[in-house]
């Protein structure tokens, strides 16, 4: 493996650890203490920062991607290296074990805590709504698939320079507040097996869905985008962060 690409699977890694690290421990520890109440607002609030401030400290060594969803969404736009896609998802996967291994080893170490759910996602009566399958599937599919969108264009030739950070992270924010009745909120595949693992049972067995849906948003995102954005107005983020690199 080349010194770049180990660079990249770092910067993946370090961004993923510090969203699930942030968000769900959002969640797990700030939104659970009482007469705190940040609540599902400020998860959501929570989410969104990991994002924003990680775009800006690593989002130009890798991308920015954080999210196994998001780097096959690229992929499907044609704004993702064949090469880079498997790494990518790899170091994902091991940062958001990781982190919710953090965030348990934290958690626990509190007399009396209890685990719940953990942060992690499902449908039917693991809903936090208990919404059904179908309501589930559709929100997750439907959210990745404007994530997507507005990671396509707000780093597409023609969008404000320097600013896509910004409306990434909100967006994420946005999707949370919209969704975490519903789902928990996924997104993204390698945020949900982090605290699935962790939660084990029912959770694991429903893992399934949110690694499904937001795939398949994602994908239909990068394809729509082909059609939308003239290739040649499409920055190509492999070359440029290559460039950077060397």
């Amino acid at each position: 493996m080349d010194i770049a690409t180990s660079r990249r699977m770092v910067a993946e890694f370090l961004g993923t650890f510090w969203l699930v690290l942030g968000g769900c421990g959002a969640a797990v520890l700030a939104a659970a203490f009482p007469g705190l109440g940040i609540g599902f607002v400020g998860v959501s609030f929570a989410f969104g920062l990991t994002v924003l401030t990680m775009a800006y400290a690593v989002g130009h060594v890798s991308g920015g991607h954080f999210n196994p969803a998001v780097t096959l969404g690229l992929w499907s736009a044609g704004r993702c290296a064949n090469r880079h896609v498997i790494p990518y998802i790899v170091a994902q996967v091991i940062a958001a074990i990781a982190a919710a291994a953090a965030l348990w080893l934290i958690a626990s170490s509190k007399p009396g805590w209890i685990p719940g759910g953990f942060a992690a996602n499902g449908y039917g009566n693991l809903s936090p709504g208990k919404y059904g399958l179908a309501g589930c599937l559709s929100i997750e599919v439907l959210m990745t698939f404007f994530f997507l969108l507005i990671i396509i264009g707000t780093t597409s030739k023609g969008a404000a320079t320097g600013f896509a950070g910004i409306p990434i992270g909100l967006a994420l924010t946005l999707i949370h507040l919209v969704s975490i009745p519903v789902t928990n909120t996924s997104v993204n595949p390698a945020r949900s097996t982090g605290p699935a693992l962790f939660a084990g049972g029912d959770y694991l067995g429903q893992l399934w869905l949110f690694w499904l849906a937001p795939i398949v948003g994602a994908v239909m995102a990068g394809g729509l985008s082909r059609w939308m954005y003239e290739q040649e107005a499409i920055i190509d983020t492999i070359v440029v962060e290559e460039r950077r690199v060397s």
